[in-house]
């Protein structure tokens, strides 16, 4: 992960030596006083942003997998991603009718950030009501798929109806990006992640006694709808965070968990959380590194480059072991 980090800070349009890249963040000489400013203002908060949004969708994703012990299961099934799409679909396609200037608060870095933070906390909501009323666990990832299906609807009206360039703003903020924080949005998202993380490490020993079923877990003295909402929540943090800070990024908290598995032979939560944070930051590092397209001034969809490197890695690993660990 280090190299990976080192190497995601080196790379970019401009080209800085890796003495250079280390010196500057130690603190010592650089040859130009620039690429301390670039690496320092901007490489280093999206390489660290990287590194949170890449574990912290990990480690939903491998919480969802196991409470629903369905291998499909990602962060975003209990509907959380498309609450927060729904979110900034309000506030982009509806800032037409305010006005100039409140519109421009609106659709401002922060506006964006507070509504798909509300959407997605709406809809975790939501679902955490009805996971005290509904005692089947599957029941609840149908709730949640709804309830995606139902916020798909909406900004799909939404979309019909808005002007060429509100859709157009819309359709890049889905791409995802991680290069658009500062150090104090990076200090607030991971504050954010690090408390969805301290509930995750909470819930080992609830998840490891989950992967027995729940009946068997039940009659253990396991509290399933205690556990349950923790790490309902402890996910809600984790994915709802990344994606209010860098938008909705695809298949890491889907594929991230299969692969670890895979590398480490286990389903101990108590090594699975700790190796799905490690490899999760490593995979968001190499894609971003990817999407950065070094020496070039274009930047690829982070969406684009995480679905296309990660799918056929996962892929041919589960036709290499022929089973999937679970």
């Amino acid at each position: 992960m280090l190299i990976c980090f080192i190497a995601n800070i080196s790379l970019g349009s401009v080209f800085i030596p890796w003495i250079d890249t280390l010196s500057s963040l130690i603190g010592g000489p650089v040859e130009k006083e620039s690429w301390r400013h670039i690496i320092v203002d901007y490489r280093l908060p999206k390489a660290l942003t990287a590194i949170i949004v890449g574990s912290g969708l990990g480690v939903s994703g491998l919480l969802m997998q196991t409470l629903f012990r369905n291998p499909l299961a990602g962060p975003f099934v209990l509907g959380i991603s498309s609450g927060s799409t729904l979110g900034v679909a309000l506030l982009i396609l509806g800032s037409t009718f305010a006005g100039a200037t409140f519109s421009s608060f609106l659709v401002s870095k922060w506006g964006l950030v507070i509504a798909a933070s509300l959407g997605s906390v709406l809809v975790l909501f939501a679902v955490m009501l009805m996971s005290i009323k509904v005692r089947d666990t599957m029941a609840i990832l149908i709730i949640g798929l709804m309830f995606g299906s139902i916020t798909s609807a909406i900004v799909s009206v939404l979309s019909y109806f808005a002007p060429a360039d509100q859709l157009q703003q819309y359709v890049f903020w889905g791409f995802g990006s991680l290069g658009n924080l500062s150090w104090l949005d990076v200090l607030i998202f991971f504050g954010i992640s690090f408390l969805g993380m301290l509930l995750s490490v909470a819930s080992i020993k609830p998840l490891n006694t989950l992967l027995l079923g729940e009946n068997y877990a039940r009659s253990l003295g396991l509290n399933i709808k205690t556990s349950r909402f923790t790490i309902i929540i402890a996910t809600g943090l984790l994915a709802g965070s990344s994606t209010a800070f860098a938008g909705p990024i695809a298949f890491i908290g889907l594929a991230v968990p299969h692969l670890t598995r895979q590398l480490f032979h286990t389903s101990n939560h108590k090594t699975l959380i700790p190796a799905v944070v490690l490899i999760g930051s490593i995979i968001m590092l190499i894609c971003d590194s990817i999407a950065q397209l070094p020496s070039s001034e274009y930047t690829l969809p982070i969406n684009a480059i995480t679905s296309l490197i990660g799918a056929p890695v996962v892929i041919w690993l589960l036709v290499r072991k022929r089973k999937m660990l679970f």
